[in-house]
């Protein structure tokens, strides 16, 4: 099967809103947030790629940023419109982010990217879509790039839920026990040397490399059962912890921050 085919079967059957309505999906979410409003100041133009139903886009467009979005499936850009409030300086158009050529190059101040890279399963493609958000942001610009880790999906389903068997037989492990993934899997998974290597030979300098869950989806349950305080708690820890070297390889996803140059 191909990528879109796979995707708009996932997409159409599964709501990606609900993916942050629970306790334990607001962690990525919230750190996404936070480390974006870093680098944002009024007046700042954004762009996503990738926008998914518009969860990020619409969060920033009715804080007044000027959001443009772009989104590979049709069902996601349907209820995108949906979401979209009036007087919202937003617009979302259909787009794949491997090739961008309605966009002129060096428009936005910040890019996000934070759902294309889990769908992408070439190293040819990785590459034309992070460098179409380098394109397109300014130079001093911010760029958000999302990636799924392979590391805690081995640890969470691979021996959690017992599919390692299943993934031996089928050739998707290494002998270093790298997950490997094909369109009919959905999610692409990396390493942050697979990360790295990627990055090489573009002119960003990195920010930030950050894990936005750490552990949270091994403890689902302990994280929404949490009162309101504890997760509070809980969310100060995890911004103590989610930049520290030692720390970051356990997490299910990781944002990549840099900076055009």
């Amino acid at each position: 099967m191909d990528r879109f085919t796979t995707l708009n079967e996932f997409y159409t059957k599964n709501d990606e809103d609900m993916r942050f309505e629970s306790k334990h999906g607001q962690v990525e979410y919230l750190t996404t947030l936070k480390y974006i409003e870093k680098y944002l100041e009024k007046g700042m133009k954004i762009i996503e790629i990738g926008a998914g139903t518009g969860r990020y886009s619409h969060y920033f467009a009715r804080k007044g940023y000027e959001v443009d979005a772009i989104e590979l499936m049709e069902c996601n850009v349907e209820a995108f419109k949906k979401n979209t409030h009036p007087n919202e300086k937003v617009t979302i158009s259909q787009g794949d982010a491997i090739e961008l050529d309605g966009i002129p190059s060096e428009v936005y101040d910040v890019t996000l990217l934070l759902g294309p890279m889990y769908h992408l399963y070439t190293v040819e493609d990785q590459l034309s879509a992070l460098s179409e958000a380098i394109r397109v942001t300014k130079k001093n610009g911010v760029v958000f790039v999302a990636y799924c880790m392979s590391d805690m999906t081995m640890y969470q389903y691979c021996f959690g839920r017992n599919m390692i068997l299943d993934a031996n037989k089928s050739n998707k492990i290494d002998e270093n026990f790298k997950l490997y993934s094909l369109p009919e899997d959905i999610f692409q998974l990396y390493r942050k040397e697979d990360i790295d290597a990627l990055m090489a030979d573009f002119c960003v300098n990195r920010l930030h490399y950050v894990g936005t869950d750490m552990l949270t989806h091994m403890m689902r349950e302990c994280v929404d059962s949490m009162t309101d305080e504890v997760f509070d708690i809980y969310m100060r820890y995890h911004f103590n912890v989610c930049e520290r070297p030692d720390m970051i390889g356990a997490t299910n996803h990781v944002l990549d921050v840099f900076r055009k140059v």
